[in-house]
């Protein structure tokens, strides 16, 4: 993808992933740019169809666009970060370090995108002692 397609998802977007808000200034890496519907699925790359995101959340998430509700049990679509606030579907833990999904778009993207696995709750407990995390948005 060209820089400059990137730093425009960068303005729009900012520093953190639009799915787990990792900030790329914490994990030294740039974001990738993420196809919220995969071009596997249909999906295009057409600006409207992409975001930002960090490597974990891009790699697990893959060609999903969907993924059942852990207290539902019903598919869902996995959440949108173009489209959609991410505070209308996520919260943080009190201790700030896991991801809890507030809906059933929220608690499916959760578990699909394995948002608070070991590694991930490991460097957010990292980051939060030393002010680094939750990101201020």
């Amino acid at each position: 993808m060209p820089s400059a397609l990137y730093y425009r998802l960068l303005e729009e977007a900012g520093p953190c992933c639009g799915y787990c808000r990792t900030c790329a200034l914490i994990i030294g890496q740039p974001l990738t740019i993420e196809h919220i519907i995969a071009i596997a699925k249909g999906g295009t790359s057409d600006i409207l169809n992409l975001w930002l995101s960090c490597r974990r959340c891009n790699q697990f998430k893959g060609t999903q666009i969907e993924a059942v509700d852990p207290e539902s049990g019903i598919v869902t679509p996995l959440f949108n970060p173009r489209t959609q606030p991410w505070r209308e579907h996520f919260a943080w833990s009190a201790n700030a370090a896991q991801i809890i999904g507030l809906s059933p778009c929220g608690r499916a993207t959760v578990v699909a995108l394995r948002m608070n696995n070991d590694d991930i709750v490991s460097a957010r407990t990292l980051w939060v002692s030393v002010g680094w995390h939750p990101p201020q948005d």
